[in-house]
């Protein structure tokens, strides 16, 4: 049996540290070169500060105190990971990033900012659909009656004088609508009602123009031609004015038996006024009385009622089923169109695409005014119309002193009462018929 050697000596052939070779195992021996290291000092009561925490852990084991991680005997705790798994990967909490679970907290959302954002949105778009659908509209309004051909006219007043025309044009209507609409086929067009509206300070007034009032057709100039006419005093009904030479020569004529300037002109057709009916879903009636006419198609029972594109064209066109015949006519014309303006504006119309565009467009696609025209006096005409029925404006016949031979003859005095009242913008105290 080999003995261990006492203390090494540097020979490569010392057998120190490799075993024996005896099948025996050796006692112990001392080993004198071998010091045991002093204890440690005992750790402080108060535990020190908390050391700094790396941004990884350095892989430290909390199995061994002192090593850098918990020990729970001296409660402790260095803040290191000690390797536990959070999530997936190994990452930290929530699984994020491999930097050992430390993630930055994320700001809280800056909602005044959002809600400034989100509103300024909305007004961009609003702008873009509103400019976009001004410039549709407008686009397609006919301005076909220029005003500029028309001669001697009166001087201009205050406020604004829009002649408004009710044709019966037949124009794009297939034969099937002739026929439901009960309009006949008449060739070329003949003006079926016209109203004036003053629109100024002094709220709306509407005034309707028999088609039956005698007036004397003054000298013009031709539409066409250009060629002048002069006047020789003939008196004939209002509506021959337009049959003989359209839209200048009734403005003219208009004007000359009147003394009051028209600002605007517009035109509307059988066709376009029922497809704006039907398009804003119908227009409630109240009909005091309940009358017939086989010649428009009219059959109306007392009481509140909806009518369509169809009966409000026999509504409107109904003339004798009543004693006063064209005087009557004229006042079922003033309160249906004042009620289709005051349905038609409503946020219900004006802020559903659904039910503005067929809108808008039934009517454009029909209207004919003067080249001067601009949409938003249009829109200010409509919306003065809407105010006729809000107790804000004033709905009258022209004053009818009597009639002659059929023709209906105006009160000249109070006609020219009520011009001026008009050109003033004054309260209207003109009572019609």
């Amino acid at each position: 049996m080999n003995d261990w050697p006492d203390r090494r000596t540097g020979d490569p052939n010392e057998r120190y540290g490799r075993g024996s070779a005896s099948p025996q195992p050796e006692s112990a021996r001392a080993m004198p070169h071998i010091q045991r290291r002093p204890a440690p000092p005992q750790r402080p009561s108060v535990p020190p500060q908390r050391p700094h925490v790396p941004p990884q852990s350095q892989g430290y084991d909390d199995r061994y105190p002192g090593s850098g991680g918990h020990d729970p005997d001296s409660g402790y705790d260095s803040g290191y990971n000690t390797g536990q798994v959070y999530g997936a990967g190994g990452r930290g909490p929530g699984g994020g990033g491999g930097d050992g679970g430390y993630r930055p907290s994320r700001p809280a959302p800056n909602w005044g900012r959002r809600i400034k954002l989100g509103a300024l949105t909305l007004v961009v778009v609003f702008l873009v659909v509103s400019v976009s659908t001004y410039f549709w509209a407008d686009s397609k309004l006919k301005r076909e009656v220029d005003l500029s051909k028309v001669i001697e006219r009166p001087s201009e007043g205050e406020g604004t004088n829009y002649l408004i025309v009710g044709s019966d044009s037949r124009e794009g209507m297939s034969a099937e609508e002739k026929k439901r609409l009960r309009t006949g086929s008449a060739e070329g067009k003949r003006t079926d009602s016209m109203m004036i509206l003053h629109r100024g300070s002094n709220g709306p007034t509407l005034i309707s123009l028999p088609r039956d009032s005698q007036v004397e057709i003054p000298s013009f100039k031709g539409s066409e031609s250009g060629k002048m006419f002069q006047g020789t005093g003939r008196q004939v009904k209002l509506n021959a004015a337009y049959a003989e030479d359209g839209p200048e020569l009734l403005v003219r004529t208009v004007e000359f038996n009147t003394g009051l300037r028209i600002d605007h002109y517009v035109e509307i057709g059988f066709g376009g006024f029922a497809q704006i009916v039907d398009a804003i879903g119908g227009v409630e009636m109240d009909i005091p009385k309940a009358f017939k006419d086989k010649k428009s198609g009219a059959d109306f029972q007392a009481g509140k009622q909806t009518l369509n594109g169809e009966q409000s064209l026999a509504f409107v066109r109904t003339r004798y089923a009543f004693a006063g015949s064209d005087l009557d006519r004229t006042k079922n014309q003033q309160k249906f169109l004042a009620a289709l303006a005051s349905q038609t504006a409503t946020p219900s119309t004006i802020l559903n695409p659904f039910k503005l565009y067929p809108t808008m467009g039934a009517g454009l696609d029909t209207l004919i005014v003067d080249k001067d025209m601009s949409l938003w006096s249009l829109s200010q005409m409509f919306f003065a119309m809407k105010g006729v029925t809000g107790g804000d404006g004033t709905s009258m016949n022209m004053p009818i002193s009597g009639s002659n031979g059929g023709n209906l003859v105006w009160d000249k005095a109070k006609v020219k009462q009520l011009v001026e009242q008009l050109k003033n913008d004054e309260k209207v105290t003109v009572k019609g018929n």
